[in-house]
């Protein structure tokens, strides 16, 4: 599903602009990213981890700082205790849509917003940071003396930062002074991740060890090895969401099946008929069809391909759940279709991705079109799909040749 446009009014009344990267499928929980310093929302580290959430099943907001890319306001402005403000806005106005943040990642300076606004922000329940400094001030690092010195004396300086001019004001400077962020870092007590690179040559890996030793447990530390601090290679961002993706499992909110009157089966057995090399009878009570592969892999096309009998199950179950929905909120559906498709992305994880077209036939209005897609994203094979399942696998032993008979089989004890 492509970004959707999520503008939201700042701590300060201005309105900003954001982007909501949306799984594909039913959402595991929501996620906010604050970028590094000067970035913006746009960002390679932003884009990419984002997406690479969404194809883990998180749901990100990642939105521009006031003064950036498409939101309002002057840079000049800003303030670090201001970006935490617009924070904790931005997690008011996810909530409001429906979409609480459980989980806060930043990058950068945005890591240190994101540790310092996550006490305030009851919804989320873990924060992770990506090359984040333990000190605010660490950010006047990159001005020079002499730049220091006329925002001192002028109240303001233009600077080159990122290759682009910008007005820092004395308020930025004193604001970033005074903060004391590994006292917030303490005082905030959820779970952490920090994930930096041992050679990050913009925020030195003490800083990370200084987040590390100020946090409370649980807490967690992984290298990101020689990734650089922008992670502007696309292994790097995507070895980054993966592993946040994975940690934050624990601690983004249970999925529950909104439906779950579809029946579970009776089970299937699957035989080979000897005919061609993989058609197989499938075979449930008194259901019976083929199973094949095509005849480009050497089958005889005389069935379903083992991903297309899945694509099968997502598809009539997603039918089956609107029908059900529909009939019992009374919406005037008269007839759902959906198309699904499989296919691997072997340099992306995960690499399963199922494609769902659906079709809605009557005179439904924009609301309950938007709520039939809603359930279709929560439909209990959906929801298997995105959870995960484990494969408990037995072997039983035949007591019969292969004729024409039934074979006997028995389990082997």
């Amino acid at each position: 599903m492509p970004d959707q446009r999520f503008d939201f009014h700042g701590a300060l009344g201005t309105v900003l602009s954001g982007r909501i990267e949306r799984p594909q499928t039913t959402p595991r929980g929501w996620a906010i990213f604050a970028h590094c310093f000067t970035c913006g929302k746009e960002s390679l580290a932003a884009a990419r981890i984002a997406r690479a959430l969404a194809l883990n099943g998180i749901g990100v907001l990642r939105f521009d700082f006031a003064g950036l890319g498409g939101s309002e306001g002057e840079f000049a402005d800003s303030t670090f205790a201001a970006d935490v403000g617009d924070l904790i806005a931005a997690g008011r106005a996810m909530t409001e849509a429906g979409h609480p943040p459980s989980l806060l990642i930043g990058h950068s300076l945005g890591g240190a917003a994101a540790l310092s606004a996550a006490a305030e922000m009851p919804s989320v329940q873990a924060v992770a940071t990506i090359g984040a400094p333990a000190d605010v001030k660490h950010i006047l690092h990159q001005f020079d003396d002499d730049a220091l010195a006329q925002i001192e004396t002028e109240g303001e300086a233009q600077l080159l930062l990122g290759g682009r001019p910008f007005t820092v004001r004395k308020s930025f400077v004193d604001d970033a002074r005074q903060q004391n962020l590994e006292e917030r870092i303490a005082q905030m007590g959820k779970p952490l991740l920090v994930l930096h690179a041992p050679g990050d040559n913009v925020v030195g890996i003490n800083n990370a060890s200084r987040i590390f030793l100020a946090a409370r447990h649980p807490k967690s530390f992984v290298s990101l090895d020689d990734a650089n601090h922008l992670l502007t290679r696309r292994a790097d961002s995507d070895y980054a969401a993966s592993v946040i993706a994975a940690w934050a499992a624990r601690y983004l909110p249970k999925l529950v099946d909104d439906i779950a009157d579809i029946s579970t089966g009776e089970g299937v057995t699957a035989e080979e008929t000897g005919a061609g090399l993989f058609q197989l009878r499938l075979s449930t009570g008194a259901h019976h069809l083929l199973a094949d592969e095509p005849k480009s892999v050497g089958g005889l096309a005389s069935g379903l391909s083992p991903y297309e009998l899945v694509s099968a199950g997502l598809a009539a179950c997603t039918v089956m759940t609107m029908r059900m929905y529909a009939r019992r909120k009374g919406i005037p559906l008269q007839r759902a279709s959906a198309h699904v498709t499989h296919a691997k992305r072997n340099d992306q994880s995960p690499a399963d991705l199922f494609t769902r077209s659906i079709t809605l036939n009557g005179p439904l209005d924009d609301e309950q079109r938007r709520k039939l897609l809603a359930i279709a994203d929560r439909c209990p094979v959906d929801m298997t799909l995105v959870r995960g399942s484990d494969v408990s696998t037995s072997l039983v032993e035949s007591d019969a040749l292969v004729d024409d008979e039934e074979p006997l089989s028995k389990p082997i004890s």
